[in-house]
């Protein structure tokens, strides 16, 4: 982490006067950061950020006057943005928000492989409230703008900022020939980290889009002699390789991927024919891209239907031969129609994620021959998981678009699963149960969906799980009878439970908190 604040300033800690927001701001004093959603976006409407807003709740819907557990519990959904930024070369990233809030984030990033340095604007309550704090950005910004090192620089405000008004669009858009994209990225406004990642593509694609449209720009290091096909949606490396065998019999090529790996790529995924939604929710990407005048597809290659069905979509889209499209379908789905044999999973099988690609590993496994009961996803329903959708509805299965941790829960309660994929909470659940699990992020998502070498690529590990039934049922019967929560371990008097103790004394934690935060303000 990078503080880039001159060496030697002393600053207060990162206490907000909520009491003195700025412009109005419906904060409440001594609350902080965690204020809740309604306190922090009421504040960041009367600071100026009604636009912002209005145009998140519209890309990325969440039901109005859902409770804390009718929604998806993910991590802080600027690590997404954070991820996408810091793993682009020559790109720098800046964070403004709370130490906490910086701190776990690049902590979560670095954990998860980043190899880069993370720039750290820090505020006090009054850098905060007496706009001191956006020349300090527009100061940090100015001292790294090296056209030497850097194509762009992203800065984001994470909640408190954004709830203060904190106007990054005043910034620069260039500075020494570096671009400078500006994003807000509250947990308040962005209800997932997989949306957070269309946040800054969309802000990218807009912003070289804009480039293309006033001159000549940099060509991108590799441009395919066919028209090309851009994938829309982190994925597995193998799979955009795949996807381009696939296209070559159709004269078609991969495109890039987005968000892509540098800046330059951004060009050429703007110059496609068609772009493939292989992950559905990336609403302001696409905005880009259609106004761009590029066409949308849904879905993706994934097992014999779902690759006859994208190849049918691409060969409709773009007016090719019927013929053409025929002879690719019919060796794609006999080859993947091929694998899935070798490979089958016989089980009840419940699927949960906040990725975005639930849907089609769901897919992927009710062609395998697994019984998928269940699929919740963190992602929003759009028109392009329409496909995925009718799809796996015709064949009985219940999706649960936003989902909560309750609902994946309920689910694995409800269906009983011979194996549950989900989040580290569903799967520690299912464990709990004797049911085997696997965690969706790595062990499920890392691995190639796409056509003939993603059908029975899951086969592997699923069986291999289910197969540790006997092993869970080894040790629930083990462990029987040392007991639950309060009661846990081996007693000669269980723990009486006292619940109006917990309660008295939650309260009182509770109040001595709020206190403290109100002194430190």
């Amino acid at each position: 982490m990078d503080d880039l604040t001159p060496t030697g300033d002393t600053r207060a800690p990162d206490r907000i006067d909520l009491s003195a927001a700025p412009e109005g701001a419906a904060f409440a004093s001594g609350s902080g950061c965690h204020g809740g959603k309604e306190t922090m976006r009421a504040a960041a409407r009367a600071a100026g950020k009604s636009d912002i807003l209005d145009r998140y709740a519209a890309d990325y819907p969440v039901a109005p006057g859902r409770g804390p557990h009718d929604q998806p519990q993910s991590m802080c959904p600027a690590f997404g943005s954070l991820r996408v930024g810091l793993r682009m070369r020559r790109t720098a990233t800046v964070l403004s928000g709370s130490a906490c809030c910086v701190y776990g984030l690049t902590f979560t990033s670095h954990f998860y492989g980043a190899r880069r340095t993370v720039g750290y604007v820090p505020f006090n309550s009054e850098t905060l409230v007496t706009g001191k704090l956006f020349e300090d950005i527009k100061e940090a910004v100015e001292g790294l703008a090296d056209p030497e090192l850097y194509d762009a620089i992203v800065v984001t405000n994470l909640c408190v900022p954004t709830a203060s008004g904190v106007p990054l669009r005043l910034l620069k858009k260039q500075i020494n020939g570096v671009r400078i994209i500006g994003i807000d990225v509250p947990g308040f406004g962005v209800p997932t980290h997989a949306e957070a990642k269309d946040v800054l593509a969309g802000a990218m694609l807009q912003y070289a889009r804009e480039e293309v449209m006033s001159g000549p720009v940099a060509a991108p290091r590799e441009r395919a002699d066919r028209p090309t096909v851009t994938l829309l949606g982190e994925m597995f490396p193998a799979d955009p390789v795949v996807i381009g065998q696939l296209l070559a019999p159709l004269g078609l090529a991969a495109g890039p991927v987005v968000p892509t790996r540098e800046w330059r790529e951004l060009y050429a995924a703007l110059d496609c024919a068609v772009v493939a939604a292989i992950h559905p929710f990336y609403t302001a990407s696409i905005r880009e891209f259609e106004t761009a005048g590029r066409p949308i597809i849904g879905s993706a290659p994934v097992g014999a239907d779902g690759t006859a069905a994208w190849l049918q979509s691409l060969g409709d889209t773009l007016g090719l031969p019927q013929a053409q499209v025929d002879a690719v379908k019919n060796a794609m789905i006999a080859a993947c129609k091929g694998a899935l044999e070798k490979m089958p999973i016989k089980g009840r099988i419940t699927v949960s994620g906040y990725e975005g690609s639930e849907l089609l590993v769901a897919r992927l496994l009710v062609e395998s021959g697994a019984d998928v009961a269940y699929v919740g996803t963190a992602c929003p329903k759009t028109r392009w998981s329409d496909p995925d959708r009718e799809w796996l509805e015709a064949r009985g299965v219940k999706i649960q678009f936003r989902a909560s941790l309750e609902q994946d829960i309920a689910a694995v309660e409800e269906y009983r699963p011979d194996l549950a994929i989900g989040t580290t909470p569903v799967v520690q659940h299912a464990k709990s149960k004797a049911i085997p699990s696997l965690y969706f992020t790595n062990l499920i998502s890392a691995r190639p969906l796409m056509g003939p070498a993603g059908a029975g690529s899951l086969a592997t590990v699923i069986n291999a799980a289910m197969a540790n039934k006997t092993r869970f049922d080894a040790m629930r019967d083990f462990f029987e009878g040392v007991g639950t929560e309060h009661a846990a371990g081996v007693w000669e008097d269980v723990p009486v439970d006292r619940p109006k103790f917990r309660k008295k004394y939650a309260a009182l934690n509770e109040a001595a908190r709020k206190a403290a935060e109100a002194i430190g303000t």
